[in-house]
């Protein structure tokens, strides 16, 4: 006698995927991100917001390779946070210190490790929940500075452990503090 259930009524979807998992996802119209091995999608970025990354990214990047302070890596990059469960964030812009980069065989997949700075532009449709929660998984990881960029306001939010929060206008001056030694610019330069 035959089963009333269907193939798909038996079949078990799988909930908590890995890093690896995640890295050979096919990528399409949402980036991804793994908190705690669930997967969460986020919308392509729109032009504000990719026009912001890149400057954060060209004006950093710039600085660090003029003093050989380490690496800078662009929108996209995933970082291992967390294992078992997996957590694989991506900021917009991120730093690691000459010492702490790992070999360069070991860049083909996610970091393994928090960077020293990370860096967030937020868009429309980002929840400020959200956006805590990313600060958050960023410093409970390791990561020594974040700077949360606000391109509809022109301000910024600078996040340091433990819980310090440093509010910016775009007239203030955005500094790399013990993190980028030497890295300052004013946060209205970064919204062009």
């Amino acid at each position: 006698m035959r089963s009333g259930k269907t193939a798909a009524a038996r079949r078990t979807l799988k909930t908590v995927f890995t890093s690896e998992e995640l890295l050979r996802f096919p990528r399409g119209r949402y980036r991804l991100e793994l908190v705690k091995g669930k997967l969460y999608e986020m919308a392509l970025s729109g032009g504000r917001h990719g026009y912001i990354s890149a400057n954060i990214c060209a004006i950093l990047s710039s600085y660090v390779q003029s003093t050989d302070l380490g690496c800078v890596f662009a929108t996209g990059t995933g970082f291992t946070l967390q294992r078992d469960p997996d957590t694989v964030r991506a900021p917009d812009a991120a730093f690691v210190s000459q010492g702490r980069l790992p070999q360069e065989e070991s860049l083909d997949g996610y970091l393994e490790l928090a960077p020293d700075l990370a860096v967030e532009v937020i868009s429309p449709n980002d929840r400020p929940q959200e956006v805590r929660e990313k600060a958050a998984d960023w410093l409970n990881a390791g990561t020594r500075l974040v700077w949360v960029i606000y391109p509809s306001s022109r301000t910024a939010t600078v996040h340091r452990p433990p819980h310090s929060i440093q509010k910016l206008g775009e007239e203030d001056t955005l500094d790399g503090a013990d993190v980028v030694l030497g890295f300052s610019c004013v946060l209205g330069e970064l919204f062009g």
